[in-house]
């Protein structure tokens, strides 16, 4: 069986101010991204990535759109050189910018898609009635246990199943800390509350799930050229409407991320590439295996030093 490689992208919470800009910088490629990005939105997007605050990428309508074009931009420097994966996968957001990667998306379209999916999901639920909390070292179905029994009559569920170890929850305030309580009695390493603004991949986010859909439903997504495995089913797809339906499910089901590596690896995949900002999708994945090769791609640095390697495995 050949050796296979994945690029997988990163959700909210890897952003950081700086990002991108000397990507921008250094290749036309890039720029282009984010200038056509810009032009989308109607603002300037880089400017808020090379130079806005924490404060102001944390906002979800702005997070969400400011990773997609920095992701996009290191994947289209690795394009250039000759780069290509041979399957994709995106955590939560991470998913468009992967759609994107295979040619189903259209940066311009993602963008602005991102952008009222950011804006859905923060107007769905009011400022502190939804909260998230990460779950570490339960294993998902202790983790399951814990948010029925945490429940009563409000609603927590895993929002992302990220490694054998951690689960993230989301739901009520109230049910994530009666959750984060009987977490630690289950004998978790650690239970903390998120700093987020939304309770992501509950049932909460119904009325942003149904908003989005309407704007999913009105862009044009085209077939993928390499197949993405996805959130909500863990499984490859390789179709347009395939990847509307599963952008419309994953609003309010968990990111289903430690099967997906796990698909991936029984696909004999030996090398993920993270494309974007951070390295939480490869320490996660280095949970699964830690003999798989592994590369970041987010700046001139870590892009050169993925190409080289991504060379040299091909002729090894």
């Amino acid at each position: 069986m050949d050796m296979n490689k994945a690029f997988v992208f990163p959700g909210q919470g890897s952003q950081y101010p700086g990002m991108g800009k000397d990507l921008y910088e250094k290749y036309p490629v890039a720029r282009q991204v984010f200038d056509e990005a810009d032009e989308a939105l109607g603002f300037s997007i880089s400017k808020m990535c090379f130079e806005g605050s924490e404060e102001d990428l944390r906002l979800t309508e702005n997070t969400q759109p400011a990773i997609l074009t920095t992701s996009v931009a290191a994947f289209r420097v690795l394009e250039e050189k000759g780069c290509l994966p041979d399957f994709v996968a995106g955590h939560s957001l991470g998913e468009y910018s992967a759609l994107v990667a295979a040619g189903s998306l259209q940066l311009r379209d993602a963008v602005v898609l991102v952008r009222q999916r950011g804006k859905y999901m923060q107007e769905a639920v009011p400022v502190g009635v939804g909260a998230m909390a990460a779950l570490l070292g339960l294993e998902s179905e202790q983790a399951l246990a814990v948010c029925a029994k945490a429940a009563g009559q409000q609603i927590v569920s895993a929002a992302n199943l990220n490694s054998s170890s951690q689960v993230v929850i989301a739901g009520h305030r109230e049910a994530v800390e009666r959750a984060v309580v009987l977490a630690k009695e289950a004998g978790a390493k650690r239970a903390i509350m998120l700093a987020v603004s939304a309770p992501f991949h509950c049932v909460l986010l119904q009325p942003a799930a149904d908003r989005l859909k309407h704007d999913i439903d009105a862009s044009p997504f085209a077939d993928l050229k390499f197949p993405l495995i996805t959130n909500v089913d863990a499984a490859p797809i390789e179709t347009a409407s395939a990847a509307r339906s599963a952008l419309e499910r994953q609003v309010t089901a968990p990111v289903r991320w430690q099967e997906s590596v796990h698909w991936m690896l029984n696909q004999n995949v030996r090398t993920f590439v993270e494309v974007g900002p951070g390295k939480v999708l490869l320490g996660l994945i280095r949970t699964a295996d830690k003999t798989v090769g592994m590369f970041n791609a987010e700046d001139e640095k870590s892009l050169e030093n993925a190409f080289s390697g991504l060379h040299n495995q091909q002729f090894a």
